[in-house]
């Protein structure tokens, strides 16, 4: 990767990239940095690189030098422009890797009032910002975001483990950390950590992880995908009886090849434990049975080796309950029923509250989805919570496919980011 910086300091922005982790970086060619002095493109025997703004205000860097500056940098391909300013999207870890994948990116520094607004709307592709508040120029914001962005370049951190188990890029804040002595001014390193159990030091850390996301910064859990956080599995039930007919009547739904390949897909894909579908209908059962067959042990396993992996998710049941007695046996303790519906129920909670109370509690979610109208009574008796509707758009209209329901709910509480 290649980095520009246009800067009125030149000095400063070197010396901090010949340091540290950045300067083994730049001298081992995992990464270019270019230091790009923009008095270099002034004009006048004075270098003027700046000048009084129109109307109202005090300096600022003044069009021509920086746009001159940043042609020089065209050797190395087009630049993806960054301009830090208080008024840009705030900085955020996905914003990082997509700054990592650009092949140049080009920081264009700031300073006094900023830079001529007709250089940004020509040039800058993306402004950034560290926080709401303001700073005397714009190199310690591009400081910034070298650092974070050469984090990600592969060789440039020595484990590849110490990007991956960073607070923000695998979904939660980082766990507490701990170096000798043991005992420091009679505070302790907690047991298991000197006790050599990697099993007990791997469940110790990742509870320290979600106790600290959810205390201090509960938002992030909105984006996480939480089933490496868990210490169990999650569940999908589709319910085919007993579920709501057209008269909302208690009623028995047929089961679709199509729903059996896309809910077997998503639940694969979202590391779901198993899928466990729900008829008492044996010659359903034995309809589902023969296509998993298909796609796990016969010809279609060897033709889609993917469709046989997602199909391996798949467990049929003549009950409800005997889905639920086969949850309890596996997993040792009771699961975390959720009902889902798309209609207004009465004590309903949000995603977000479900999502946290699983993560706060290590439960083992299980979510049950109902086809035809929606799941019958018995079955919403069952559950611990309901899920509000899913919902969007301007009117409130709520008749999502039982798939299309999976899909977005997963995506809710186990997709990354």
């Amino acid at each position: 990767m290649k980095i520009s910086v246009i800067t009125a300091f030149p000095e400063l922005m070197r010396s901090y990239a010949a340091s540290s982790v950045l300067g083994r970086a730049v001298s081992s060619g995992k990464l270019e940095v270019r230091i790009i002095d923009v008095r270099d493109f002034s004009h006048g025997a004075y270098r003027q690189i700046d000048d009084y703004c129109y109307g109202a205000g005090g300096m600022m860097l003044m069009a021509e030098p920086l746009a001159e500056a940043l042609e020089s940098a065209s050797g190395w391909g087009k630049p993806y422009v960054v301009y830090p300013s208080p008024q840009g999207t705030h900085l955020h870890q996905e914003l990082v890797e997509d700054l990592s994948r650009k092949e140049h990116l080009t920081i264009v520094c700031g300073h006094y009032e900023g830079i001529d607004e007709r250089f940004t709307q020509k040039y800058v592709d993306a402004e950034i910002s560290l926080g709401d508040f303001v700073l005397t120029g714009g190199e310690m914001p591009a400081m910034a975001i070298i650092d974070a962005v050469s984090r990600l370049i592969p060789g440039v951190v020595g484990s590849a483990s110490s990007v991956t188990e960073d607070s923000f890029y695998g979904g939660m804040l980082d766990t507490p950390h701990y170096t000798r002595p043991a005992e420091w001014r009679g505070e302790k390193v907690p047991e298991v950590l000197t006790g050599g159990d990697a099993k007990a030091i791997e469940r110790w850390r990742r509870r320290r992880s979600v106790e600290r996301t959810l205390e201090r910064r509960p938002d992030v859990a909105a984006r996480a995908g939480i089933i490496p956080w868990l210490s169990g599995g999650a569940y999908v039930v589709e319910v085919h009886y007993p579920v709501l007919g057209r008269d909302g009547e208690k009623a028995s739904t047929a089961i679709t090849g199509m729903d059996l390949h896309d809910i077997a897909r998503a639940c694969r894909a979202y590391g779901i434990k198993k899928y466990l579908l729900v008829t008492p209908i044996a010659q359903q059962r034995e309809m589902a049975k023969r296509i998993a067959w298909h796609w796990t042990a016969g010809w279609g396993a060897e033709y889609n080796p993917d469709r046989k992996e997602a199909f391996s998710t798949l467990k049929i049941f003549a009950s409800v309950q005997k889905a639920l007695e086969w949850v309890r046996e596996r997993e040792k303790k009771e699961p975390f029923k959720i009902a889902t519906t798309a209609r207004r129920v009465g004590g309903a909670q949000h995603w977000l509250t479900l999502k946290r109370r699983i993560l706060k509690d290590d439960e083992s979610p299980l979510f049950f989805f109902g086809t035809g109208w929606g799941l019958h009574g018995e079955v919403m008796d069952m559950a611990d919570a309901v899920m509000t509707p899913i919902t969007g758009g301007r009117d409130g209209w709520n008749h999502l496919s039982v798939r299309s329901a999976v899909s977005i709910t997963l995506d809710r509480f186990f997709g990354w980011r």
